[in-house]
């Protein structure tokens, strides 16, 4: 690739993006949206998180792909202290320590 088109396609995907964001930001910033709009987007972090971490829990670049026990421990825990506790930081940091505890237990 030549030197215009990589700032070429950067700058085309800065101006995209900053479209993307303003478009949420700038045009609805002051407004109040509707109610089923709102009551919609309180699941967005509930779906976003879970698939963030799935595949790092199912497929971990750390062990080349393969399912990893403490991991699959971890994520559980995590799940049944978020359940459990309705805290997601308690879920978070509760899996964390499941995770280097199972890697120190295991290995």
């Amino acid at each position: 690739m030549s030197d215009t088109s990589i700032w070429w396609m950067i700058i085309t995907l800065g101006i995209g993006t900053f479209l993307i964001r303003f478009s949420f930001l700038g045009l609805l910033g002051g407004r109040d949206l509707p109610d089923w709009l709102v009551r919609h987007l309180r699941y967005v972090p509930v779906a976003v998180l879970p698939a963030l971490v799935a595949p790092l829990v199912v497929w971990p670049d750390a062990t080349g792909g393969t399912l990893d026990p403490a991991r699959a421990i971890a994520a559980l825990t995590a799940l049944a202290i978020g359940a459990w506790f309705r805290s997601p930081l308690g879920a978070i940091f509760g899996g964390m320590a499941m995770l280097y505890f199972m890697q120190f237990v295991i290995q």
